[in-house]
């Protein structure tokens, strides 16, 4: 039995376990867990199951991340190892559990449910699941169980072939209102009006570019282990066009899409994405790094993040809520993905891009995930300010790390006041002020989930790994250094300033893409 670490998932696995000893006393279960966090495969305890046992059960699938994962273990233990498995989910991720299992080849995966949540459930209420029926089938779950580890994998069917990952090139002619109404019906826009890609308007955003139509730009998913799909600069173009941006804008929106850093990630928790753009670009199409530049107030800003947002949902196979995307809270930033210019001429430090290793002349966008944490203030105070920001520091989502989002005033002042005039020195002193005692840090239930997993494992799996077993008083630095990050946006109306909790996932070139 085999444990994916996810919210409490042991707790269920603990109830199967009991109805085995005392229904099947015959059988002898061992209760193991993965070697690391539920996304990442563990061929070691796969051969060592293969070897020493004869089936298994693995679960739970319970958010929109550890579902696909399960899923794809389980798979991988009947197709690579032959060893017959059965995965739990609750009922809430049905359609997750089946898109992923007909992607990876084995639609007939044996699947058991259990009503949705597992989390924070007592023992008696978890024993309920066990002996109780499947929400979905009706079947009572243990049958289920026993009958997917005795009966052999069904025989494929008609539909049991994996989704299909490409699409005709067009679609037929119709009157203009027709086709707004058939490419929103199949999920295709972002339920704002989109301009239709016609012919000649995909021919033109091409033009922005010298790279060929049909040339692979990357490949994408809503979330690990769910199958990657694969997309042209064609492909990036048709969305380039719906969400209004012009042919000059095209090279950063390609740049963008070479990520494979979806926009449209299907995580619970609801995160979105934020760009960042650096360097000669920004004034040659026009970007607001300036008063309002993360608002709708530049074409450009507006426009190119829309179009990461639409080519993410459309080339990763789709965002419907339910079955691709289970944010339980849904998102706002979504709508342009938060994407802006860095204010690199009134910045007091070197910009985003040569902090990432790029020339100071070169073009480049950075995207970062994870972004629903935010916190907020005005300038800083004379007296308290290394206090103000601690506590804001403290409201930044745990797992991801605080991205400074200062109005050029609040650069200045963290200079003048602090000493910082690299930002180094500011990072430094933001991974030091950043403290909470280790009793509290470790019951975080999103710390728990992904960090505490890899850091029972050491230092090559986790840099928090030199925290654990420490007292509950003692101290936890939250965010290691390089996982903070400093931009400068702003047209100093204001000393206003805001902490994004979010994670860097990628800078990359945008003269590649020109």
């Amino acid at each position: 039995m085999i444990d994916s670490k996810f919210d409490d998932s042991v707790e269920l696995l603990k109830q199967v376990q009991a109805w085995f000893a005392a229904r099947m006393p015959g059988v002898r279960t061992e209760l193991r867990q993965m070697s690391s966090y539920y996304g990442k495969d563990d061929p070691q305890l796969w051969s060592e199951i293969r070897e020493k046992g004869h089936a298994a059960i693995i679960g739970v699938g319970h958010c929109s991340t550890c579902t696909p994962a399960v899923a794809t273990h389980a798979i991988t233990l009947e197709t690579q190892y032959g060893v017959p498995t059965v995965a739990i989910y609750t009922d809430m991720f049905v359609k997750i559990a089946q898109s992923v299992a007909r992607m990876g080849g084995l639609i007939q995966s044996p699947m058991v449910f259990v009503p949705q949540p597992v989390m924070g459930k007592s023992e008696s209420e978890l024993r309920a699941y066990v002996e109780g029926k499947d929400p979905y089938t009706g079947r009572p779950v243990m049958q289920e169980i026993v009958e997917g580890l005795t009966r052999g994998l069904a025989a494929s069917e008609a539909g049991d072939e994996p989704y299909a990952r490409d699409a005709p090139r067009f679609e037929q002619p119709d009157a203009e209102e027709n086709l707004h109404a058939l490419f929103e019906r199949n999920g295709w826009t972002d339920h704002l009006p989109i301009v239709l890609p016609t012919q000649e308007r995909v021919a033109a955003m091409l033009a922005g570019t010298r790279r060929g139509p049909d040339e692979v730009v990357g490949r994408m998913q809503p979330t690990a282990n769910r199958g990657l799909w694969e997309y042209t600069v064609e492909k990036v173009a048709v969305n380039a066009v719906m969400a209004g941006a012009r042919p000059e804008y095209f090279p950063v929106i390609l740049a963008l899409a070479s990520t494979g850093v979806s926009a449209r990630g299907s995580t619970s928790s609801s995160a979105s994405v934020m760009s960042v753009v650096n360097g000669p670009v920004r004034h040659e199409i026009g970007m607001n790094c300036g008063i309002g530049a993360m608002g709708p107030y530049n074409h450009a800003n507006a426009t190119i993040g829309r179009a990461y947002g639409l080519l993410s949902q459309n080339l990763q196979g789709g965002s419907v809520p339910g079955e691709t995307f289970m944010g339980s809270l849904g998102n706002n930033y979504t709508y342009n993905g938060i994407t802006f210019a860095e204010n690199e001429e009134r910045s007091p430090w070197q910009p985003l891009h040569v902090d990432k290793g790029f020339d100071r002349g070169a073009s480049t966008v950075t995207v970062f995930h994870g972004c629903r944490s935010t916190t907020f203030s005005l300038g800083l105070r004379k007296t308290y300010w290394k206090e103000h920001v601690k506590d804001m520091l403290l409201g930044t989502d745990s797992i991801t790390g605080p991205v400074l989002l200062l109005d050029p005033i609040t650069a200045q002042q963290f200079i003048d006041r602090g000493g910082f005039d690299t930002k180094a020195k500011l990072v430094r002193w933001l991974h030091e002020a950043a403290e909470m005692p280790a009793g509290r840090y470790w019951d975080l239930q999103l710390v728990q989930n992904y960090v505490y997993s890899k850091a029972t494992f050491g230092e090559s799996e986790s840099p928090k790994a030199r925290y654990v077993g420490l007292p509950d008083d003692a101290p936890v630095r939250i965010f290691e250094e390089h996982d903070i990050h400093v931009v400068v946006v702003g047209g100093e109306a204001n000393g206003y300033w805001q902490m994004m909790g979010a994670l860097h996932r990628a800078t990359v070139s945008v003269d590649d893409w020109r």
